[in-house]
């Protein structure tokens, strides 16, 4: 995956950094957006490789899922190097979904430190989610 960095513009092969580590622009070495997609058998190392990770349980026929994507890559970006965004379609891993209580979509479930924090369920608009993670972001 290619990201580019939005205090520079340069663009990164993003790749998985070490354990505690996040990504970093390669020019500048700012803190890149993280948002990765995840199944069943990586799931448990995506939530346990970063401090804080918001997962969006969602399918591509979902219409709200779709409306909701846009604003949780503008949340990666803006807190590049604190939040981790983590996909997980839901068709496509239907006993995740089931593992974590999932009964409609689109669900975000927040883990800090690998457990889960929070869940909302629903599209939310980019402020109420902001508010919502304010007090996780420190």
């Amino acid at each position: 995956m290619v990201v580019t960095c939005p205090k520079c513009g340069a663009k990164n092969r993003l790749g998985t950094p070490p354990p505690g580590q996040v990504p970093v622009c390669g020019a500048c070495k700012a803190p890149l957006p993280w948002v990765v997609e995840a199944d069943e058998r990586g799931f448990a190392q995506e939530v346990a490789g970063a401090p804080l990770v918001l997962v969006d349980f969602w399918a591509p026929w979902c219409g709200p899922c779709r409306m909701v994507a846009p604003v949780l890559e503008a949340l990666a970006q803006e807190y590049a190097g604190r939040l981790k965004v983590v996909k997980v379609n839901t068709d496509q891993n239907p006993s995740l979904a089931a593992q974590y209580g999932v009964r409609s979509i689109p669900t975000l479930i927040l883990f800090q430190r690998g457990n889960p924090v929070a869940t909302w369920v629903g599209a939310s608009p980019k402020r109420v989610l902001e508010e919502r993670l304010r007090p996780y972001l420190g």
